[in-house]
């Protein structure tokens, strides 16, 4: 049974309680733009709802969602980054003088530069997910063959996202009329990113206790 757009699907609902916790899809979207069907999404196995897990053996899953937190925090300053451009309060160095031609170009610059190094960031975490985790969790549990098919599909698209804000942010630093297209790009990879990690930690942080990395 597919999982409900903006919900965890249910069978990690009512799964055995694991002290590292899914992060739950808030259902926002600020983008009108669709990416992937949510309703289509599969879910994996239902857990055994008796079984309890030891703190080492929860420690994959609790790394999982640590690494995501972190990319949800980066998230968040891009977009408040990209937020100080628009208001052109983004500080270019109290000792500078404040000529608004060059404190914008360098505002651009700097959020050019920071845009480059987080889609970078986001890359190299879902090919490690795509070479090394998913592999392994589809050898020890065949039932998840779905969603690592599914969440692979999904790494691909936000890497089209991810290449979508860099061809508006190019556009951006050439020419500032192209601040909206910059705004409409990252609030698209906003939405389509958080409700990634939200299906894939709802999905894998139960099987990461059972079978490790």
């Amino acid at each position: 049974m597919p999982a409900e757009p903006g919900k965890p699907p249910s069978a990690r609902t009512g799964g055995a309680p694991l002290a590292a916790v899914p992060t739950p899809d808030d259902g926002v979207r600020l983008s009108s733009v669709r990416v992937w069907d949510e309703s289509t999404r599969p879910a994996g196995p239902a857990p055994d709802p008796h079984r309890r897990y030891s703190p080492r053996e929860q420690a994959a899953g609790r790394h999982l969602i640590d690494v995501h937190d972190h990319l949800r925090a980066e998230l968040a300053q891009l977009r408040d980054l990209a937020d100080q451009v628009a208001a052109g309060t983004l500080d270019a160095g109290a000792a500078r003088d404040h000529i608004s031609t060059m404190t914008m170009r360098q505002n651009n610059w700097t959020l050019g530069a920071y845009c480059e190094s987080y889609c970078r960031l986001v890359t190299m975490h879902h090919s490690a997910e795509d070479s090394m985790l998913f592999p392994h969790l589809r050898r020890v549990e065949p039932g998840l063959a779905p969603v690592l098919d599914r969440l692979r599909e999904e790494h691909q698209a936000i890497h089209k996202v991810l290449e979508r804000v860099d061809r508006a942010l190019v556009a951006f630093v050439t020419d500032p009329a192209g601040l909206a297209d910059l705004r409409g790009a990252v609030d698209l990879l906003t939405d389509t990113l958080l409700s990634h990690l939200s299906y894939e930690e709802h999905e894998l942080v139960e099987p990461l206790a059972r079978h490790g990395l």
